[in-house]
């Protein structure tokens, strides 16, 4: 499976089908999803997939290209 490819786990139990992507919050980067909020019909985070933060967007894509990162198991 490449990283186009790559679904949140977490997203999945909620029902969603939402790409794992690379997104950034006051903590750092880290790997989420992020779905259409209801109410503005923008998107807004759904989940964080990553136990990890990273310092740089580079180096969260990188483990997310190459599965280097841990799977959080609960939202």
């Amino acid at each position: 499976m490449d990283s186009t490819s790559k679904v949140g786990l977490l997203a999945l139990q909620c029902g969603k089908t939402l790409a794992l992507e690379v997104y950034q919050s006051a903590a750092g980067f880290y790997l989420g999803t992020y779905a259409e909020d209801k109410e503005c019909g923008l998107p807004a985070p759904f989940t964080r997939e990553s136990q990890e933060y990273w310092r740089t967007a580079a180096k969260a894509s990188a483990a997310l290209q190459s599965g280097s990162w841990t799977q959080r198991r609960n939202l």
